[in-house]
């Protein structure tokens, strides 16, 4: 067992299990006191049972380290609230918030129905909003916090999951604005993009999955970078595990309002949207103007991510 986060106290949503799990453990692994939330439910959010949460509370105080659980859904306030509340009668203090609790209803978005889409944008942005709100209170006092928020590569577009990518490019946006606010007080926070063999990437659609290979794959080589599969074993949940704890140590702490790759072997930086290539006029373009310039520069090169299919006999 290490020392790097010895005294401090952790909140972990969605550790019941896979990614989260291996979050709650490390953490535990470090020294920190973890309250290990679950609502141990089904992918899309149903059927809840608190024996998830309760089984890595076990593991990690098997293992000599200190956790408790806490049942309460990230999607209602208050109810977040709730689960602040149990580190701080437990332990007195909060000093990392790890926010992964998520569900998936995935769906074409002209078959997805106004619950499939709240839902999801619920528990992932809301949830992220709920939790913060609720912990930050109580870091801006002590002037010192870490918060790491689960977003995902599916936020760059995967089809038939529009609910989720709105919600997990959202998380992007939120955590650097709070990065900006909640820095002079000594608090950081970054956005991960996590992976793994879980769960939920197993109820992703195999087609889903691919038109994300392909795209991620077309990126890197426009970019001239070898695209590289990762080995079974990369897909191991626990990888995310120490990339993202390193994000909560006192070592990480000039580090803040990054989207950070912890998936599979690798550990990847993210950059912010950037102009990349602009074309200039003095004056409003026309769109005569615009149909000559345009295919010469700006739209030159680029792929058509979902090119239109021939029509169905």
């Amino acid at each position: 067992m290490g020392n790097r986060l010895e005294g401090r106290v952790a909140i972990v949503t969605g550790s019941g299990r896979g990614i989260g799990r291996g979050v709650a453990l490390q953490l535990a692994e470090e020294g920190a006191s973890v309250v290990v939330n679950d609502l141990g439910v089904a992918v899309d959010g149903s059927e809840p049972s608190g024996g998830p949460a309760d089984d890595v509370v076990k593991e990690i105080r098997d293992a000599g380290g200190a956790a408790v659980a806490a049942y309460d859904s990230v999607a209602e306030y208050d109810s977040a609230g709730k689960i602040v509340q149990v580190a701080l009668d437990n332990y007195g203090q909060v000093d990392i918030l790890v926010h992964l609790a998520g569900i998936l209803r995935d769906r074409m978005v002209f078959n997805m129905t106004e619950q499939e889409w709240d839902g999801v944008l619920q528990v992932h942005l809301y949830g992220a909003f709920n939790m913060v709100r609720n912990t930050v209170p109580h870091m801006m006092e002590q002037r010192y916090g870490r918060i790491v928020i689960f977003s995902s590569g599916s936020g760059l577009g995967s089809a038939g999951q529009a609910n989720y990518a709105a919600a997990k490019e959202g998380q992007v946006g939120f955590s650097r604005a709070l990065a900006g606010e909640l820095g002079p007080y000594g608090i950081t926070v970054n956005a991960v993009y996590p992976g793994g063999n879980t769960r939920m990437a197993d109820a992703i659609p195999a087609g889903s999955r691919e038109r994300y290979r392909e795209t991620a794959r077309a990126e890197f080589e426009a970019k001239g970078l070898p695209y590289v599969d990762m080995p079974d074993e990369a897909g191991d949940p626990l990888t995310n595990a120490p990339k993202a704890v390193y994000l909560c140590t006192e070592a990480a702490g000039n580090i803040t309002g990054q989207v950070i790759g912890v998936s599979g072997w690798p550990m990847d930086l993210y950059f912010a949207r950037h102009v990349v290539q602009s074309i200039n006029k003095e004056g409003r373009w026309t769109l005569d103007e615009l149909d000559e310039v345009m295919p010469l520069t700006i739209g030159r090169e680029l792929p058509n991510r979902a090119p239109a299919e021939p029509p169905r006999q």
